[in-house]
């Protein structure tokens, strides 16, 4: 066996074993000193692309994930003990669109206050934390979605989020007059000096 088939193994032993993606710099840890992490994830990504599982990137880092034409065949129904409510939800998104973004600014971006437990249950799922605090009087909290949100949603990276364009053309968002007129309103909440004299 030779030594790059050697490292070949071990490089998919340990993203098979692991339970989360890992990044190069992760990987090039426990190979061999001068090892070409980038060729070594290339060569096995081409071995498995004919397979029933495929080696991709996520959440900056490089995970086993089924193949996508399998997908319907392998679907399985569960009961989910706890869906996340609309209040979670928007919570998310405006996390994953404005982060960071302290609990203020989501209660003026939802204009209603946040539930108790709506950041509590995106934490306990992983998808939100912490990272540090605002300088701004109060010191509040900036939240921020983390690597298991990505790697949830299959994404690489936050650039991947859709854009205003691809949900409206998806049929997810539906702005009317009445909503893009309230968009343009100063945060004050008086309107713009045109709309005073139409």
């Amino acid at each position: 066996m030779t030594a790059a088939t050697a490292e070949l193994r071990l490089l998919e032993a340990l993203i098979f074993a692991s339970p989360e993606p890992l990044t190069e710099f992760d990987l090039a840890r426990r190979l061999e000193e001068g090892a070409d992490v980038i060729t070594l994830l290339r060569r096995l990504s081409e071995s498995y692309a004919e397979r029933g599982v495929n080696l991709v990137r996520l959440a900056g880092g490089w995970t086993f994930r089924t193949a996508p034409d399998l997908a319907g065949r392998l679907t399985t129904e569960r009961n989910v003990t706890r869906k996340l409510s609309r209040a979670a939800v928007e919570t998310l998104a405006i996390v994953a669109y404005h982060q960071p973004v302290t609990r203020a600014e989501i209660e003026a971006i939802r204009g209603v206050a946040l539930g108790r437990g709506t950041l509590d249950r995106l934490l306990e799922a992983g998808w939100v934390r912490p990272h540090g605090r605002r300088d701004a009087p109060g010191r509040p909290l900036n939240w921020v979605t983390t690597p298991a949100f990505l790697a949830h949603f299959g994404l690489d990276t936050l650039n991947e989020l859709p854009g205003l364009e691809e949900l409206r053309a998806a049929g997810l968002l539906d702005i009317g007059p009445a909503a893009i007129a309230d968009a343009t309103d100063d945060v004050s909440g008086e309107q713009e000096p045109d709309e005073l004299e139409g």
